[in-house]
């Protein structure tokens, strides 16, 4: 099975919205699992097909404690319903946008609709951890990165490290 690789800021792919998964083949089943390597791999927590250069409504997620053992969850063309109240997600960080973290404001709870990677209708309330990492990986889906709930300053901050990076 060949290796996902993880797009990084500043590919544009990152930006495109997704389009929804309505037939769930083997083809989907496979790029879950490969999805899940590279997930796990990097290490993560959670991961949208968009971010391995997929636009599907696709995303996987681990909030099981690296110790215990795996935990694999997919959730295919989710949709938030509700949320309510309001969390500080500290240090939240992203795979796509490497060395760099930010508390970033969330809501503390939600419930989220979609199915799961047999076709079967799911309902979802989180909160904590588990309402951040959705939250987070539901706005990869919508062409939206977490550097987009920061202030200007951090973002442009960011920015210009890439650059500088990408011309070194």
């Amino acid at each position: 099975m060949n290796k996902l690789n993880i797009l990084t800021y500043p590919d544009k792919f990152l930006n495109r919205p997704t389009q929804p998964l309505d037939n769930i083949d083997g083809k989907v089943q496979e790029m879950i699992d490969k999805m899940a390597l590279a997930m796990y791999d990097a290490p993560g927590v959670g991961l949208a097909a968009i971010q391995v250069g997929w636009d599907k409504s696709l995303l996987i997620y681990d909030v099981s404690p690296r110790d215990e053992s795996r935990s694999l969850n997919v959730l295919i063309n989710p949709k938030i319903i509700t949320k309510e109240g309001e969390i500080v997600s500290e240090s939240e960080g992203c795979l796509s946008v490497p060395d760099f973290r930010a508390d970033v404001k969330r809501y503390s709870s939600i419930l989220v609709k979609g199915v799961d990677r047999e076709g079967r209708p799911l309902e979802l309330e989180a909160d904590g951890m588990l309402a951040i990492v959705l939250q987070h990986e539901i706005d990869h889906l919508k062409g939206k990165l977490f550097i987009d709930h920061v202030s200007a300053l951090k973002r442009q901050m960011y920015v210009r490290r890439i650059k500088k990076k990408l011309r070194s």
